[in-house]
């Protein structure tokens, strides 16, 4: 029997190790092995696009420049943007930057500064 845990999202039992992570190779979902016993017991667990956990009041860079939906603005590489909130959901970053407002941030598209 493997000694490697069920997939936390869709439950299938042939996850594998890639490194720092455990990986469904049904779902595609990733997660540290560090958190094995699931995010209710731990709340909200959000993980930038290098696996650095982010929290509320963090400091984060942005990767890439990101199109603003709506508007011809850019955010572009290296903004540094404070982190209000976070958020369930797809876009699970609340954040204001200057010379934009307030948005909404995905964490795959950040670095934690």
């Amino acid at each position: 029997m493997s000694s490697l845990p069920k997939c936390p999202e869709c439950g299938s039992e042939h996850t594998y190790e890639d490194g720092a992570m455990y990986v469904c190779p049904e779902c595609a979902h990733e997660w540290a092995r560090d958190v094995v016993s699931g995010d209710a017991e731990q709340g909200l667990v959000v993980r930038d696009a290098f696996g650095n956990v982010l929290n509320d009041g963090d400091s984060v860079t942005v990767i890439k420049d990101l199109k603003v939906k709506g508007t011809s603005s850019v955010v572009k590489v290296g903004t540094k943007v404070k982190v209000m909130r976070l958020v369930d959901g797809d876009h699970n970053i609340d954040c204001r930057i200057e010379g934009i407002g307030a948005m909404q941030l995905k964490s795959e598209f950040v670095k934690k500064a």
